[in-house]
């Protein structure tokens, strides 16, 4: 990896570690989810990275995608498990992590240590040429050893320039795969531990997309959308940060056409199939015989 590169990364991996220490105080019982998502984006903003997907805070039984709709009214609720999962980029260079937050009682402390513990030992496990199902196998240990299961659908991955989810897949448990770790390569790591199935389907309200092609669009008011859609470099947005600039309505027809075109893709609300709660940690790792995590916080 270029040397620029790599300071570039290294300086969204801090901006992103700080905003999630930052973040993480704001999720709070009766805080609003609209008001702690843009706090987070601004922050982010405000400190030189830029938004390498939309804020993110699923709830409970939800393991992601779950992001403020534009005039969102929810508040967090005692007894609430959040994952905060949030992304920053510098010129294309992504960085991802997440935390799990308890607005619940120590009885759920259990699931956020597992996949902490999880998300530790599959660190612990990267090196160049081990296996991804090592890896797998690393996080899938340390989640049934608290008694919970490694949500299997869903899985860490790697990162590139204004890419979000590339190869190669880092499975949540034990899958066989025998692709091997290469050194120097980038990777998100994120494990899942669920109180449920362990499997989760998708729901049916999106307000995350990211675009999946390109076509000729004839409607002036689809075409003036997809021009700030194209602002975003090919990586994921949501609705609000349309809304901001643009009329609602024309957002909301303009996302709909370009979905029935399949020049966008939407991505719902991942959701425990047995509703179990879940937690999540997740941090982004240059492969090497020392891993660097450097989205892991400094202070």
């Amino acid at each position: 990896m270029e040397l620029e590169a790599l300071e570039k990364l290294r300086k969204a991996g801090e901006i992103n570690a700080k905003a999630r220490d930052y973040g993480k105080g704001l999720v709070k019982a009766d805080a609003s989810f609209l008001e702690v998502s843009d706090r987070i984006e601004d922050f982010i903003l405000n400190h030189g990275g830029s938004l390498a997907f939309p804020v993110q805070l699923s709830r409970n039984d939800t393991a992601a995608h779950s992001c403020a709709s534009h005039e969102d009214k929810t508040l967090f609720k005692e007894g609430d498990i959040i994952k905060l999962d949030l992304g920053v980029h510098i010129d294309g260079y992504v960085t991802d992590s997440a935390v799990t937050v308890n607005l619940g009682g120590k009885e759920h402390d259990s699931l956020l240590k597992a996949s902490q513990e999880a998300l530790d030992a599959a660190i612990k496990a990267v090196a160049p040429g081990i296996t991804v199902t090592e890896v797998g196998k690393a996080i899938q240990a340390a989640i049934e050893a608290r008694g919970f299961r490694p949500v299997r659908n869903l899985s860490g991955h790697g990162l590139g320039r204004y890419i979000v989810h590339g190869p190669p897949t880092i499975p949540n448990y034990d899958t066989g795969d025998k692709t091997e770790l290469e050194e120097g390569q980038l990777i998100a790591i994120e494990p899942f531990a669920s109180m449920g199935a362990g499997i989760v389907y998708e729901g049916s309200e999106a307000e995350v997309f990211m675009m999946a092609g390109k076509k000729a669009v004839r409607s002036m008011i689809t075409r003036n959308v997809l021009k700030e859609i194209d602002t975003f470099h090919g990586l994921p947005f949501t609705t609000r940060w349309l809304a901001r600039k643009l009329s609602l309505p024309q957002v909301n027809f303009a996302l709909r056409e370009l979905q029935n075109l399949e020049i966008i893709r939407m991505y719902p609300p991942l959701i425990d199939k047995a509703h179990g709660l879940i937690s999540q940690a997740e941090h982004t790792v240059i492969v090497g015989e020392k891993p660097e995590v450097i989205t892991r916080s400094r202070e």
